[in-house]
């Protein structure tokens, strides 16, 4: 059992505590609750800039890295369709320069035009390298707006066009500032050999001064059910052609969302998988072939990908695919088989649970969802798992209608 403690400010920032004496490090880890699904559709890949501004000075700190590289710290960010966070690692006994740097940064940014204009541009090369001029990299920018026709996880977070950022205006930076990163819409996490006294006495210090924000209720769209298979083809110079195919699942908080991530790890988690050792071993249809779940707070998707072996086409790499989801719905699994997942997952968990920054950012991320007690009731989720309920939700899930199959051809 995970022991932590938790507060409120004033502000409305959330703040929890988890103390471990038997290391020398803090982490500070701030989860904003924004992301990509929060854009305008017009206005896309805002939450993935916010990520680079935040290091670009603040209003009365100019340099943020030199600060934290001066009493040993290190600070990194992700963005996703759901949050943005923010971490540093940093000796204990120097805990108080993490609270000044990020609560300066919370209170305003510099705003300052030249840094908006190297940020955009570090983002439209960003966007060129990674998901324009690499193999397979733009895999998203076509998937995603094939599985979602609605709700606002049809873009990557990167965003839907490079003219999307090129065209951002200083006023648009702070409109979304101000709008999302509020106290009352972020939530921090203090682990390592911290007390809980010393990290309230620093957040009323350095946060509680910040004025909160406008309430942010969120109003995204719904995403109808799917009601019938999907399919793209695209094609470039890649060295193998490629299978992709997405089937919706449950959302975060769903009863089943632990199954569904269960259910990917049969099909695909590694050499022992289903997918893998019957397609990639015996029959020698892909080359490499994976099953994982996309993570999502709202509905999301388990994603079957595969590299085909150049002998085989690519329907037939479809097919094979396909024969081994029906064998799944039609045969179930063991119980054996079911224990084996069953412990990999918990032991990635336990794993995790030895990381101050792990325990930092789950605890910011179940308090988001609204419970941060269900990290620790992850064991009692899993293992409450069985063949039939296996069986069950993969019927519900892993249907033709509701699948969105991708093509990645060679191009010529």
């Amino acid at each position: 059992m995970l022991h932590y403690e938790k507060f409120t400010l004033s502000n409305g920032l959330k703040v929890l505590v988890h103390q471990n004496k038997n290391v020398g490090i803090a982490v500070f880890n701030l989860l904003y609750n924004v992301g990509a699904k929060d854009e305008n559709e017009d206005k896309t890949g805002f939450a993935h800039l916010f990520e680079h501004l935040m290091f670009g000075g603040s209003v009365n700190i100019p340099n943020f890295d030199e600060h934290l590289q001066q009493v040993g710290g290190e600070c990194n960010a992700f963005t996703s369709n759901d949050i943005t966070n923010y971490y540093i690692t940093l000796p204990a006994q120097n805990l108080e320069t993490a609270f000044w740097l990020e609560s300066d940064r919370m209170l305003s940014l510099s705003f300052d035009e030249q840094v908006l204009e190297v940020q955009k541009n570090v983002v439209i090369e960003e966007f060129k390298q990674r998901y324009l001029n690499q193999p397979y990299g733009d895999v998203w920018l076509k998937l995603r707006p094939l599985a979602y026709q609605k709700h606002p996880y049809r873009w990557a977070t990167i965003g839907k066009d490079i003219s999307h950022i090129a065209q951002a205006t200083m006023q648009d930076v702070k409109d979304f500032f101000f709008r999302f990163y509020r106290p009352n819409n972020a939530i921090l996490c203090v682990a390592g050999n911290v007390s809980v006294d010393e990290v309230e006495r620093l957040a009323r210090k350095w946060f509680e001064p910040i004025e909160a924000g406008e309430p942010y209720q969120r109003n995204l769209p719904q995403e109808p059910k799917q009601q019938e298979a999907r399919f793209v083809e695209v094609s470039a110079q890649v060295p193998l052609e490629a299978l992709y195919k997405a089937y919706k699942m449950p959302a975060r908080l769903h009863p089943d969302f632990e199954t569904a991530d269960l259910i990917s790890d049969i099909l695909g988690r590694g050499k022992s998988s289903r997918l893998y050792e019957n397609l990639v071993r015996k029959k020698q249809i892909f080359t490499d072939i994976s099953a994982y779940i996309t993570n999502s707070v709202d509905e999301g998707l388990l994603v079957v990908q595969g590299m085909v072996n150049p002998e085989i086409s690519l329907s037939e790499a479809n097919q094979a695919v396909e024969s081994e989801v029906q064998r799944l719905l039609q045969e179930g699994i063991s119980e054996k088989e079911l224990r084996k997942v069953q412990n990999k997952a918990f032991s990635t968990y336990l794993f995790a649970k030895m990381e101050e920054l792990e325990v930092a950012m789950n605890l910011c991320f179940f308090e988001m969802l609204g419970d941060a007690e269900k990290y620790n009731r992850y064991e009692q989720d899993i293992f409450e798992i069985t063949p039939e309920r296996v069986q069950r939700v993969a019927q519900d899930i892993l249907q033709p209608n509701q699948c969105s199959t991708l093509f990645y051809r060679i191009a010529g």
